[in-house]
This record gives structure tokens, sequence and C-alpha cells, in this order.
């Protein structure tokens, strides 16, 4: 069903909206993906904060038009099936989430992408983002980095107690 020229006009504005806020925007193909498949990826997408929108391409280089960071960019990929992931809070999020989903459904491939600043990221940009930890995994990482040394200080100390009162065991059972 065709769209109306005021929806078009607020497709074009959500989607305009969606690129200036989002800190990463993934365009992947997903030609041959059922909706059943799409639906499961929205929802996963959804825990991470991600939204997925297939959206005409034609609507997407209007907002990239209209867009003040992307005015310049070079619209040639925006072509086939396409389908967009936007995360306005985590900068890998929405390459992780397609790049996950893609093990399952491998016909899903990256296009490339769209970053915070303006700059025009290729597919192999895209595959690389989505192979990095998650702002989650880094702060775990980082926690354990610090805690290491604490924790091997409290290991050798207590070895130290650990070793008199060994002695003490051996030397009770010697006597008694």
């Amino acid at each position: 069903m065709a769209l109306s020229k005021d929806k078009k006009a607020e497709v074009v504005s959500e989607v305009s909206q969606l690129l200036n806020t989002s800190k990463l925007t993934v365009v992947a193909k997903y030609s041959g993906t059922s909706v059943k498949s799409m639906q499961a990826l929205r929802r996963m997408a959804k825990d991470d904060n991600t939204k997925i929108s297939v959206i005409k391409n034609r609507l997407v280089k209007k907002a990239l038009e209209q867009s003040e960071k992307f005015a310049n960019t070079d619209t040639g990929m925006f072509s086939g099936q396409l389908m967009y992931a936007f995360n306005a809070s985590d900068e890998v999020a929405p390459a992780q989430v397609i790049a996950n989903f893609a093990k399952a459904e491998p016909q899903i491939e990256f296009v490339g992408g769209l970053a915070a600043d303006g700059s025009l990221l290729s597919a192999d940009d895209i595959k690389a983002l989505a192979s990095l930890p998650s702002k989650d995994q880094l702060r775990a990482q980082l926690v354990g980095t610090i805690a290491a040394p604490l924790s091997g200080f409290v290991n050798v100390m207590s070895g130290n107690v650990r070793g008199v009162l060994n002695v003490l065991n051996a030397r009770a059972d010697q006597i008694g």
C-alpha cells in the first residue's frame, strides 16, 4: 500500500531524528529473511535498546539530505532490500545484534553504516565493530583487571597463615 505524502513526510522526519540521535546506524541486506525471523530480530534488538526498521531507501536518502551531519553522505550503498538498526546509547550494539542474528540467518549481510560524527563506515568496519566487546563486558574486564592485584595480595597473605596452620596441625598430629 502506497504511503500518503503526509505519512512519507512523517517517516522522513522520524528517520532524520533517529539518524541524528543514533551513535551508530547499521545498514544490512535482509533479502530472503522470513517475517517471523525479522520479528525475532526486532525482539532481540529491543533488549539492547536497538531499533530495527525497514524503510524505503528513497525516504532514508531524503532524511540524510535534511540532516546537517549527513547532508554530504554518498548514498550509493542505499539500494536493494535494506534494514536499518539505530541505537542512541551504545556504539556497537546495532552491529552486534545483527551479527549475532546473522549467525542463524546467513543471508543477512552488512552493507555499511553511519557513525555519529557523520562519517560513512564500510561493511568491514561494521564487522570489526561487531566483534568488539560491549560496554558491560569492558566494564567487567576493567573491574577484573583492577581487582586482580588485590586478590593476588590477599592470596599471598592467606598463604602464609595457611602455612602456619598446616605446620601447627602436623605438629599436633605428631604429638597426639
